[in-house]
């Protein structure tokens, strides 16, 4: 683990397809957000070096196949994994060893901080289609990196500037999302406390939305709410967590937007996702929760149209890095939940 208060935070690279390598070469184009870590991406050097030279831009990485072969000065550590030597690549196409290298550099980088070689990771969009083809059974990279850290209960978070949101559940159908346990929504409302300390809240205020429409308006539409998640909020709050609801949710989210609540509990992920990308999609960062390592993301995906074209914005993945390092410093500082 660093010692200081400049982390040390892995990069993967992300679908070698998508625009992943061009969001990260842009992203640490900036010298300012370049001096906040140590960056350690981790992909295909080759890509990398493509990348930098079709974009013009001046990212000089000390280029390694092991990271303790990095020379102990190098600010930024391209950490090459060479899974892609002799195949056939196409930007914004398709492609099975696209989807299996991209898996390597999250599984790889997922190691780094399991084993307190880094003190954060970031993650650029994969495409689970690729890994799908690749032979792989894949539903995304929270689900994916909670396997490798052996973490039953993970989570995701999303956030900007102005909104803060958790899922009680994501990637799976609408029919499941609806059956949700109290037990699972108390968990969801525990570690957003937690999520919300490290990054410096002291005391959030939480707000859960409903299930049904109106919060289920009494029974009228439906008894989940009060069977379900009128239980979980009691056993929160008995926990000495700040918490309220269950809220309708069409009315909620405006609420915490006004500074009401800094953190608001979604029952299924369209509910938590369509506010906070019609509300901020270029800087709402992905935080996967329940896990012994720190984990962002861009929340955007491989966008294999404009792939290759010099048209990806790296503002998602600009404010994925700082949110790291933001998180990575707390917890280096000791401010570590629980």
């Amino acid at each position: 683990m660093t010692p200081t208060l400049q982390p040390t935070i892995a990069i993967s690279m992300g679908d070698p397809v998508g625009i992943g390598p061009e969001v990260i070469v842009k992203a640490l184009a900036d010298p300012g957000l370049l001096r906040m870590a140590r960056w350690v991406i981790v992909g295909d050097a080759d890509v990398w070096r493509e990348t930098v030279a079709t974009l013009g831009l001046d990212v000089p990485a000390d280029v390694v196949t092991r990271l303790q072969d990095a020379e102990p000065g190098s600010s930024t550590v391209f950490l090459d994994r060479r899974q892609l030597q002799g195949a056939p690549l196409q930007a914004g196409e398709l492609s099975a060893a696209c989807g299996r290298a991209a898996l390597d550099y999250v599984r790889t980088a997922t190691l780094l901080a399991l084993h307190r070689e880094v003190d954060a990771m970031v993650t650029a969009p994969l495409n689970k289609e690729a890994v799908v083809l690749a032979g792989v059974r894949f539903t995304g990279h929270t689900e994916y990196i909670a396997e490798l850290c052996g973490a039953a209960d993970s989570r995701m978070l999303l956030i900007n500037d102005r909104l803060r949101v958790v899922h009680v559940t994501t990637h799976c159908s609408l029919r499941q999302a609806c059956e949700p346990t109290v037990q699972r929504i108390l968990r969801t409302i525990e570690l957003g406390q937690e999520s919300l300390q490290l990054l410096g809240f002291q005391s959030p205020r939480i707000a859960v939305c409903g299930l049904n429409p109106h919060a289920g308006e009494n029974g009228l539409f439906g008894n989940e709410d009060a069977a379900l998640i009128v239980p979980a909020v009691q056993a929160a709050q008995s926990g000495g967590i700040h918490c309220q609801g269950p809220f309708p949710a069409d009315t909620l989210f405006t609420k915490a937007v006004r500074g009401e609540f800094d953190l608001v509990v979604a029952m299924y992920h369209d509910q938590g996702h369509i506010p906070m990308k019609l509300m901020d999609f270029e800087n709402t960062v992905n935080v996967s929760l329940g896990l012994p390592i720190i984990r962002t993301s861009v929340d955007h995906g491989t966008a294999f149209d404009i792939a290759g074209k010099d048209r990806a914005d790296a503002t998602n993945m600009k404010a994925a890095l700082r949110l790291a390092v933001s998180m990575a410093r707390r917890r280096i500082r000791g401010h570590s939940p629980g």
